[in-house]
C-alpha cells in the first residue's frame, strides 16, 4: 500500500469508530474531511449511513482512493467520540506521522468502556430513581432495582448468545416485566406499573432517536430515517415483550 492509502485507511478507521459509537453523520463526515485535508488530500467525499461508510479521497497527483466499511452493530460510546474529536483537532493543528496516527487510532479502538460493575450499578440507580420519580414507594424503588438486576443479566446473556438486537429486546423486556409482577405478587412492592415503566427507561433508545432526528434536520434524510426506523422497531420490541406478560399474567392487554 502507498503512503496515501495507509493514511486514508487510518482516516476511515477513525470514521468507523465514530459510526460504531453512535455519532451523528455530520460529525463523521466533517471529521473525515478535515483530517483528509490536513494530510494533503485535495478533496474527500464521504457517504455514511447507519450500516455503511464509504470514503473517497483525491490527491494532488490525480490519484483517487476509495475505502468502504460495513457496520453491523452500534454501541453508544461518548468517550470514544470525544477521543476521536480531540485527535482530529490535534491532527488539523499538526499532522501526526503515519506510525503515530496508527498508534492513536489503535488506542482509541481498544479504549475500555464502562466495566460490568459500573453498568450494573448504573442500572440499579437509574431504575430505582425513576421509581421514586414516578411517585412510587420505597419498596417500589427496591423492587425496581431488583428487576433491573434481572434485566442486566438477561441482556448480558442474550449478548453472549449473540441474539439479534430486536430479539434481545423482546427477551429482556419479557423477563423484566415478569419479574415486576413477581415482586408485586410476593408482596414486596405495590405498583407493578411503576416498576415496569422505571425499567423500560433503561431500554428506550431515546438518544439514538434524537440523533436520527438531528441528522434529518441537518439534511441527512436517509440516515435519519434509518435511525428512526431502528428506534421505532426497538420500541415495538419492548412493547411486545411487556404485552406477552400483561396478556398472560395481567389478565389482558
Amino acid at each position: 500500500m502507498t503512503y496515501q492509502e495507509n493514511i486514508l485507511e487510518q482516516i476511515t478507521e477513525a470514521g468507523e469508530i465514530l459510526l460504531l459509537s453512535g455519532a451523528e453523520v455530520s460529525r463523521i463526515e466533517d471529521t473525515i474531511k478535515r483530517i483528509a485535508h490536513a494530510y494533503g488530500f485535495v478533496r474527500a467525499d464521504v457517504f455514511s449511513i447507519t450500516s455503511t461508510l464509504i470514503v473517497t479521497a483525491y490527491t494532488k497527483e490525480g490519484d483517487i482512493y476509495t475505502i468502504s466499511r460495513r457496520v453491523t452493530s452500534h454501541q453508544l460510546d461518548m468517550q470514544r467520540i470525544d477521543a476521536v474529536n480531540r485527535l482530529s483537532r490535534r491532527i488539523c493543528a499538526s499532522p501526526l506521522s503515519l506510525e503515530d496516527l496508527v498508534e492513536q487510532i489503535d488506542r482509541i479502538r481498544l479504549m475500555p468502556g464502562c466495566s460490568g460493575i459500573q453498568t450494573f450499578v448504573a442500572y440499579l440507580m437509574v431504575s430505582g430513581a425513576f421509581a421514586l420519580l414516578y411517585h412510587g414507594t420505597i419498596m417500589d424503588c427496591i423492587a425496581s432495582a431488583v428487576c433491573s438486576i434481572a434485566l442486566f443479566f438477561t441482556k448480558r446473556g442474550s449478548e453472549y448468545l449473540k441474539l439479534q438486537s430486536t430479539i434481545q429486546t423482546i427477551v429482556v423486556s419479557t423477563i423484566m416485566c415478569f419479574c415486576a409482577y413477581l415482586m408485586t405478587g410476593l408482596g414486596v412492592a405495590q405498583h407493578t406499573d411503576i416498576i415496569i415503566i422505571s425499567n423500560i427507561m433503561l431500554l428506550v433508545p431515546g438518544l439514538a432517536f434524537m440523533t436520527s432526528v438531528r441528522d434529518m434536520i441537518l439534511g441527512d434524510t436517509i440516515t435519519g430515517l434509518l435511525g428512526i426506523c431502528e428506534a421505532i422497531i426497538q420500541a415495538f420490541a419492548i412493547a411486545i415483550g411487556c404485552v406477552l406478560i400483561l396478556w398472560k399474567i395481567g389478565g389482558g392487554i
